[in-house]
């Protein structure tokens, strides 16, 4: 793959822009993120932040849980475009490992998201 991946975060009210900004205290500013809240928006209004977001490039859509409505959006933008994927539950170890390996196809991408998000869940103390 030439270029590498993009990733937008979706999610309710502050929480995509709070990520980000967790991603890139930890990196740098050079993510490939960008987030996008639902915040004041209808579903027209969340879908043309989508799409610019993403403009036209391939693209992971994390967001933060399966069932609300960014996720209900991303998809229905996923299904009429090939060149994206969505990841839903989205954490910060999914966006660290997502931000050094944009140069995956993007189906090995989403697959290697779920697997750090869901490794990277667990009990440390009991």
């Amino acid at each position: 793959m030439s270029e590498k991946l993009s990733g937008v975060i979706v999610a309710h009210t502050e929480l995509a822009e709070a990520l980000l900004a967790a991603v890139r205290a930890i990196v740098g500013d050079d993510t490939g993120l960008v987030a996008v809240s639902n915040r004041g928006s209808g579903l027209k209004e969340l879908v043309g932040r989508l799409d610019e977001a993403v403009a036209g490039r391939p693209a992971l859509l994390f967001t933060d849980m399966a069932g609300g409505s960014c996720a209900h959006t991303a998809a229905a933008l996923a299904r009429a475009r090939p060149e994206l994927r969505v990841v839903t539950g989205v954490n910060l170890a999914m966006l660290l490992d997502f931000v050094f390996h944009r140069e995956l196809p993007l189906e090995a991408a989403a697959e290697r998201a779920v697997q750090t998000g869901r490794t990277s869940v667990g009990i440390v103390a009991r």
